[in-house]
């Protein structure tokens, strides 16, 4: 007996819709039939021919085939590649539209989950809109067709495929310019067919480029990639395997850092990482949330701060700067060894760092049992809500909660609101990845007296 499918490809039909709403990726949203259609390169208000790309039970995805009535906030897109490439969604819409359709769904968020609105909307944070990203992984592909090796991100419609892009205005402007020379590089080489992706990573002063790859290198190999890394100022990694296995090729030791300053002068702080340690991708937004944090936390010289997801301390240590005492707490044990050696390495004797798994219940740990005055949280997509199972504690009279998913931040605003006696004081949305759909946000929580 067979069995439909709830997904199936779709014949070439084209049809004409109206476009209702932008949907949480960054697709227009219409409604053929009572079904939703989630349409790539289409903005609400506007009406468009669409063509449907893949059926399923719930909804339908389609493609713009004809802008029929435009949106006034739609823009020519700067990159010539938008619309193959799935890296960015939204270039298309002008930069304030961007950001007041990230601030609606944070509100949206807010009130569908949280049951929660904040006594006072923040001004959006913005920073320079191109050439921003300083970490991301590139995928690679040898494709016979075209004769080359592509490098990239994957295609918008297809992610089983790597978009053929010839370079990328989002990507750190040392890198963005270079992406074919990369794939030149990568296709020139021996093992060529067993380079699975590349990694890169800026700090302030390198940029680093970590290949994978799935079969030993060669001399001639190793050393092709070492003269690419000479020529353009490349640091280069090899990964032959797992997380731990990456080491430098060249230079022999390089060194990858950046500086927070928060307040200037001597409350500045430089954090050394890894090429794949988790640092916050847009380094200008990373300063203004910084700044934007400090000021909502309102760190006294008496006060005892948690700070919870703390990675490499990019938050701890600007905090330990103005108050008594601080402690951070993450996950991944070699996180918390770099932060201890990034506070050693500034100075800073008032920070302590403990490796826990904050998914499971830490209530018996040494840090979860004392009061803290303040508390910062700054957790994954999956959000916080297992900490709030035993945190905070009645000591706790302000928390600021930085979110990379307005779900899991409404949730947990419920969470706090609702069942520890907090308000929901003030929030706003920070356009860390600009062009794209994706909605960071801050908030801050106070004691209700």
């Amino acid at each position: 007996m067979s069995r439909s499918n709830s997904r199936s490809r779709a014949p070439a039909v084209e049809l004409e819709a109206d476009i209702t709403d932008l949907g949480h990726d960054g697709r227009g949203v219409a409604r053929i039939d009572g079904k939703a259609v989630f349409v790539a390169g289409a903005l609400e208000g506007e009406r468009v021919r669409l063509r449907i790309r893949q059926r399923h039970r719930h909804f339908d995805e389609a493609e713009t085939v004809e802008v029929l009535t435009a949106s006034p906030h739609r823009v020519a897109p700067k990159c010539a590649h938008f619309g193959v490439c799935g890296g960015c969604s939204l270039q298309h819409l002008d930069a304030q539209a961007q950001i007041a359709a990230k601030q609606r769904v944070l509100a949206d968020n807010f009130a569908r989950i949280g049951k929660v609105e904040p006594a006072q909307w923040l001004p959006p944070l913005v920073d320079e809109p191109w050439g921003y990203r300083r970490k991301g992984r590139l995928s690679v592909r040898a494709v016979a067709k075209k004769g080359r090796v592509l490098v990239g991100f994957r295609e918008e419609a297809n992610p089983r495929y790597v978009a053929d892009i010839r370079h990328c205005d989002v990507v750190h402007p040392a890198l963005g310019e270079k992406i074919e020379l990369l794939g030149d590089l990568v296709g020139a080489l021996d093992a060529a067919a067993g380079i699975a992706q590349i990694e890169f990573a800026a700090g302030d002063d390198t940029v680093a480029l970590v290949f994978r790859h799935l079969q030993p290198l060669g001399e001639r190999d190793r050393a092709a990639l070492t003269e690419f890394g000479k020529t353009h100022g490349f640091a280069i990694y090899l990964q032959p395997g797992g997380v731990s296995s990456v080491h430098p090729l060249w230079p022999e030791a390089p060194r990858l850092a950046f500086k927070l300053s928060p307040g200037g002068g001597a409350q500045d702080v430089e954090l050394e990482f890894q090429p794949l340690d988790f640092v916050q991708v847009n380094a200008g937004m990373n300063q203004r949330m910084m700044a934007r944090a400090m000021e909502l936390l309102d760190p006294q010289p008496t006060d005892r701060v948690l700070d919870l997801f703390c990675g490499l301390g990019n938050f701890t240590l600007p905090i330990a700067r103005r108050v008594a005492e601080v402690a951070g707490v993450e996950g991944e044990h070699g996180l918390v060894e770099r932060a201890g050696e990034n506070a050693r390495r500034n100075g800073i004797a008032n920070a302590r760092f403990h490796v826990a798994n904050l998914f499971e219940d830490q209530r018996g740990a040494d840090w979860a049992r004392q009061p803290w005055d303040k508390l910062l949280l700054d957790p994954p997509r999956a959000g916080a809500d297992q900490v709030l199972a035993y945190l905070p504690h009645k000591a706790t009279q302000r928390i600021v909660y930085v979110s990379c998913h307005p779900a899991s931040l409404a949730r947990d605003a419920g969470i706090l609101v609702n069942q520890h006696g907090f308000r929901l004081g003030a929030a706003g949305v920070m356009d860390m990845f600009p062009h794209t759909a994706h909605v960071e946000s801050i908030a801050l929580f106070v004691r209700s007296s």
